[in-house]
């Protein structure tokens, strides 16, 4: 793994470990000094949240430090746990924002670069233009909240997709099941917006406009972190990756 992560975002974990005597009546220093390291590294992470919050801005994207900071929270978690061959691609989509706006963002968060802005599809029993139900049944045709990890692409009935592992207990651990996967449709594409005012839906998969699918699909496949949110209490609150 590049030292990136280990130098920048085990931080937000790192916690100072110490054994000095204390005084009677004053607290601890291991209880100090843990809280100095806490502080520092809750600092050096919400600079690197705020400034990557900036530059993305530069270019137009709206998405939130609130959003990002629960990406990379996920992220960091996988990362600890080398579920990621890769370490500085992620993928954050989202569903707060309309069908009709970009709401699909690749992001190299080594050099703070946004790689790919798209549209994308969620399921049809989400939402019309905006998505508002999830769900992790089969047959649901509704899109999973929660991170997932990217694995290989492949040529399938919908051309050529990104299948996607879904990590996220009891939210979008049976996206194989689903057949959740990352493809290209013309329903998902900006004509379609001009024809009926919103996106076309699928399933339940993420669905690309086709111009733009492999090209993101090369960008994030084979071991790479996405992070699709909603500020759905449920999954908030007991999401493993947002708790503990």
């Amino acid at each position: 793994m590049k030292t990136f992560v280990a130098g920048i975002f085990l931080l937000v974990c790192t916690v100072g470990i110490y054994s000095f005597k204390s005084h009677p009546g004053s607290k601890p220093d291991a209880v100090i000094n843990n809280s100095i390291s806490k502080t520092k590294a809750t600092a050096i992470n919400n600079g690197y949240i705020k400034g990557l919050q900036e530059k993305l801005s530069l270019t137009g994207t709206k998405l939130s430090e609130e959003i990002l900071s629960l990406a990379l929270m996920g992220f960091n978690k996988l990362n600890a746990q080398q579920q990621l061959s890769k370490d500085s691609i992620l993928t954050i989509i989202d569903y707060t924002m309309s069908s009709k706006e970009k709401r699909l963002f690749v992001i190299d968060l080594k050099s703070q670069e946004l790689m790919f802005k798209s549209v994308v599809a969620h399921g049809r029993n989400t939402g019309d233009e905006y998505a508002k139900a999830f769900s992790n049944q089969l047959n649901s045709h509704q899109s999973s909240l929660g991170f997932y990890i990217t694995q290989k692409p492949y040529t399938g009935s919908n051309g050529y997709s990104l299948a996607l592992k879904g990590v996220d207990d009891g939210f979008n651990d049976k996206a194989k099941q689903r057949a959740i996967v990352m493809h290209g449709a013309e329903y998902a594409s900006e004509q379609m917006i001009k024809i009926k005012g919103y996106l076309g839906r699928s399933f339940g998969c993420p669905s690309l406009p086709p111009q733009m699918n492999k090209k993101i699909i090369e960008t994030i496949k084979e071991g790479n972190c996405l992070f699709a949110y909603y500020p759905d209490q449920k999954y908030l609150k007991t999401s493993k990756f947002l708790n503990g």
